[in-house]
């Protein structure tokens, strides 16, 4: 039984439909959620470095929408009764799958629940595979959710 669900959201389709599988595991379990954002450094996308590439209002921006992603989450789950915490993880330099699997041993995690866009190719070459990486790394069970487009793919 999966009483204590972990899942990192980010606001897209995909996220939100790994929140609605996990809510659905804890409505049955009788068990809770807890809801994580990593606020991820750019400099891999960008070219900026962590010491000054980014303004001030870019940092504000990427942790208010990061606030914004789990109240949206929190509330979507507390309307189900079911019980929800949240964390926003904002040190710059942390990744989604280290963040995660910290989490996950921290709060004594029996699942985490991951979205995944299916990506192949050059896409996954120069994104990687968050879901992938979260995988490799958890100390839990891990439920993959694909996207719709990942599962229309051949």
């Amino acid at each position: 039984m999966y009483r204590r669900i972990i899942v990192p959201i980010d606001g897209s389709q995909t996220s939100n439909k790994a929140l609605v599988a996990a809510l659905q595991l804890a409505t049955e379990s009788q068990g809770r959620i807890r809801l994580v954002h990593v606020v991820e450094e750019l400099a891999y996308l960008t070219g900026y470095d962590q010491f000054g590439g980014y303004s001030g209002d870019l940092i504000k921006i990427m942790r208010e929408t990061g606030n914004k992603v789990l109240a949206d989450g929190t509330a979507i789950v507390q309307s189900a009764g079911v019980e929800c915490e949240s964390a926003l993880y904002d040190n710059f330099g942390e990744r989604l799958p280290e963040v995660v699997s910290d989490e996950a041993t921290r709060w004594n995690a029996d699942l985490i629940v991951v979205g995944t866009h299916g990506r192949r190719g050059v896409g996954r070459m120069l994104l990687g595979s968050g879901a992938e990486q979260v995988i490799r790394m958890a100390p839990v069970p891990v439920l993959v959710i694909r996207s719709e487009e990942a599962v229309a793919k051949p």
